[in-house]
């Protein structure tokens, strides 16, 4: 039978730290939801990276590029807000809900699987909803 081990506070503190560092790689697509830079948001993305959703009733499929123009594309939006809704965190691998309001009109729920390499969290992939305006 497998012993189970109390968690240290060596423990306690890694996963906190980890935590931050998800939150951390989150922040330039957060902080161009306001601005509307395309190239700061594209530098939260693996190459890899491909976004799925939906918006006015259109399906969208973008490569993590088409994405960081069609952000760039859009303009500003000074006025959005966005909420962390949960992150979770398996070794070195992620998942997070992040709830944005008035960007550019929408309120849109984004689900992010990201993948930690070489020290580095990014984004692998994105799918969202964008509510009313689906």
């Amino acid at each position: 039978m497998e012993t189970i081990t109390k968690e240290t506070t060596q423990d306690e503190i890694q996963n906190f730290n980890e935590y931050q560092e998800v939150v951390k790689a989150l922040q330039p697509y957060i902080e161009s939801a306001k601005t509307g830079d395309g190239k700061v948001i594209r530098t939260a993305f693996y190459d890899h990276a491909h976004i799925v959703g939906s918006m006015n009733g259109d399906h969208l499929n973008h490569t993590a590029d088409q994405f960081a123009e069609a952000v760039g594309s859009l303009g500003t939006s000074e006025n959005v807000k966005h909420h962390i809704a949960w992150i979770d965190i398996s070794g070195p691998a992620a998942a997070a809900k992040v709830e944005f309001i008035n960007w550019l009109g929408f309120r849109f729920t984004d689900f992010f699987v990201l993948y930690k390499k070489d020290g580095q969290w990014k984004i692998s992939g994105k799918v969202y909803d964008a509510h009313a305006k689906n």
